[in-house]
């Protein structure tokens, strides 16, 4: 009888230290990878779910741990761990955890996606803007905490999800990240804004937050975009 493999916490090397990670393995053994980039609470059960959820949709589905084990209790301490990481530093940590994904056996291919959520959105533009291995991103109401990166060398495909709703990342700052993105790089990126949606949207364990249309149709869209890029780029 053969058995579905089960998830598993990971450790690799990157940015000159140990870092870790959840890993889960969609059930046919192998797949395209992707990266799942944490909210500013840390690596969560929320987190471990979605990468649990792209296993099952047929990928090969790596959380890496920016906080060290860390998690936050509460929106005071998750803003001091945020502020606390600088941009380059997390950037570097998701870039060694590109370089372990591709290596595992189990992944397809030579390019990675990203998906990211809150403080994770703002990293995975972050990452796709420096690390050409990434070919797909996709950022859920992504907060930019340090600055526009430069998007010169941007090579990935960009899906992004916003909030109507969401004061974080108002609809109307949309216009300026598209153009900037476009101008550096050449590459036109697709922002979809979610009516009666605010920031979280996509977050099944905040109620007060959660909108099961919009993460339902916000989901659909990312595995469509990533099937559809990472097939190519294999």
């Amino acid at each position: 009888m053969s058995t579905e493999p089960s998830p598993q916490n990971v450790s690799f090397p990157s940015a000159g230290a140990t870092a870790y990670g959840y890993l889960a393995v969609p059930p046919a053994g192998h797949g395209p990878g992707v990266i799942v980039i944490q909210e500013w609470w840390g690596l969560t059960p929320h987190i471990k779910d979605i990468a649990d959820r792209f296993a099952q949709a047929g990928f090969v589905a790596l959380a890496p741990d920016l906080y060290g084990g860390q998690v936050a209790h509460d929106s005071d301490e998750a803003l001091r761990m945020m502020t606390e990481l600088p941009t380059d530093r997390g950037t570097e940590l998701l870039s060694g955890a590109v370089g372990y994904l591709l290596e595992r056996p189990e992944t397809d291919g030579d390019s990675v996606g990203a998906a990211g959520f809150c403080m994770g959105g703002g990293f995975v533009l972050s990452l796709a803007a420096k690390d050409q291995r990434v070919s797909a991103a996709v950022p859920f109401y992504g907060v930019i905490k340090d600055g526009m990166p430069d998007f010169s060398n941007l090579k990935a495909e960009i899906l992004g999800h916003y909030g109507e709703l969401d004061p974080s990342v108002p609809p109307e700052s949309l216009e300026e990240l598209r153009t900037t993105i476009e101008s550096q790089s050449g590459i036109v990126p697709a922002f979809h804004v979610y009516p009666g949606a605010g920031h979280a949207f996509f977050n099944d364990g905040r109620p007060e937050a959660y909108h099961a249309e919009s993460a339902a149709e916000a989901w659909e869209r990312t595995l469509d975009f990533l099937r559809a890029r990472l097939t190519r780029a294999s």
